[in-house]
């Protein structure tokens, strides 16, 4: 088939095309912009266009677009004027997915992570949400399609298409409510609708919605504060790990720090569990090296550290910024610098006291402009609700070497380059702190 995806340069939507693409189908894709990952689209050998433009639609029998593409979009006017088929990613997947024993993974924070760790463990093609460092990519595919591992996105409702064998969910913690008119009752359905629709489930039995599951759903339960025993975090050739014990399973070591890296690596183990021995698991666990973006370790020197963190809720945050605690102090750094790129007004506002707390411990806090991600733009007052902090208000950074340059109104504000620098967001920081802005 030739398939042309609309909104190519998203992470979700890139990983449906290079899997389309490595299964022999001829892609062609389009986004506002060039980004890295449209940059790499056209090295594997797919056709982008940018920006979107009615001249990309050509004879392709298929069109897939993002959830944010609107009908009125030129491309998928022109689509249905020629007759071409045309699917939301959430309906592309019924067909997409079709073929193989999936496991899915869902949750509002920790998927990306719980998938890569999955990947790391069993044997299959997958996609994944980030970058996995183990195999440059966030597409694993191999020839014998029988298994998928797939990060299933709640974001849309599209995890509800996902065809799992088996459904591991981390967490059902509210988020994207604006798909769901912030109507809960709705949004806690469709994940219980994803669970029942799977075959086999690993869940978290001391999340808030899927404790209330236990005795109604058939599960493998994992319930973190019991089953994970003995967590201590240590460094292996300098990288993070932690290692913890699993019900009676042994002991086990992952790339990270954290408790909610156990949690992540434990539902891992209990779904491959399902069909590998608890022998194999153990030993290729250790080939998961972390995903791009999740405490991704980007400067090191003598006497700093600069780590990039996609975290953008405040669970995340929170969790994450524990890890750094553990992580300063078995590298011996006094200091902790947070630079915090606000992703989306809707989900800053609607979070602004979880966000308040998510820092404790920063030597200093940075707070960059809000990456509005299409929205509107909205007053939030950061001076003031930010201010028991070691605050700094800035336009942007910049980095050469080790060190990092806070900026404003285009002039240096001041020179980071001591102790450990982590930024958070799913925004451009990704690029700033890693001085390829």
């Amino acid at each position: 088939m030739k398939i042309h995806f609309i909104g190519i340069g998203g992470i979700g939507i890139s990983g449906l095309a290079q899997y389309m693409h490595y299964k022999g189908h001829e892609i062609s894709g389009s986004d506002i912009s060039d980004t890295v990952i449209t940059k790499k689209l056209r090295k594997m050998g797919i056709t982008v266009t940018v920006p979107h433009d009615a001249s990309a639609i050509t004879n392709q029998d298929l069109v897939v677009h993002s959830a944010i593409i609107r009908p009125d979009n030129p491309e998928v006017v022109a689509a249905k004027a020629k007759g071409i088929e045309v699917l939301a990613r959430r309906e592309a997947l019924l067909q997409i997915l079709n073929t193989s024993k999936v496991y899915a993974v869902a949750g509002a924070h920790g998927k990306s992570t719980t998938t890569a760790i999955l990947t790391a463990i069993m044997d299959g093609s997958a996609i994944i949400g980030a970058e996995s460092k183990a195999f440059g990519s966030n597409v694993r595919y191999e020839k014998d399609n029988s298994v998928m591992i797939f990060e299933a996105d709640e974001s849309d409702g599209s995890f509800l298409n996902s065809n799992p064998h088996c459904a591991i969910v981390v967490n059902a913690e509210p988020e994207h409510m604006e798909y769901y008119d912030y109507n809960y009752e709705l949004f806690y359905d469709s994940y219980k609708r994803f669970i029942k629709s799977a075959q086999y489930s690993v869940l978290n039995a001391e999340d808030k919605f899927l404790s209330t599951l236990v005795g109604e759903i058939d599960a493998k339960w994992l319930y973190p504060s019991r089953d994970i025993t003995n967590i201590e975090f240590i460094l292996i050739n300098d990288e993070p790990h932690t290692r913890f014990t699993l019900k009676d399973l042994g002991s086990f070591d992952v790339w990270g720090f954290g408790k909610h890296i156990a949690l992540d690596a434990a539902l891992a183990i209990l779904a491959a569990n399902e069909s590998m021995d608890i022998e194999l698991i153990r030993e290729k666990i250790l080939t998961f090296k972390g995903i791009k973006k999740r405490f991704d370790i980007v400067g090191v020197e003598e006497g700093s550290v600069i780590i990039d963190d996609y975290g953008h809720h405040p669970t995340e945050i929170k969790a994450t910024f524990e890890s750094v605690k553990e992580y300063a102090l078995l590298k011996g750094f006094d200091k902790i610098t947070a630079i915090w790129q606000p992703h989306k007004y809707s989900r800053t506002i609607d979070n602004l006291e979880e966000f308040i707390n998510c820092f404790e411990g920063a030597c200093e806090l940075i707070i960059l402009p809000v990456w509005a991600a299409g929205e509107s733009k909205r007053e939030i007052n950061f001076a003031e609700k930010f201010k028991r902090y070691n605050l700094t208000m800035a336009d942007n950074i910049s980095r050469a070497d080790n060190t990092i340059t806070v900026m404003k109104d285009k002039e240096a504000l001041k020179i980071l380059d001591k102790g450990l620098i982590i930024g958070f967001g799913a925004g451009d920081l990704t690029y700033q702190i890693r001085g390829i802005a």
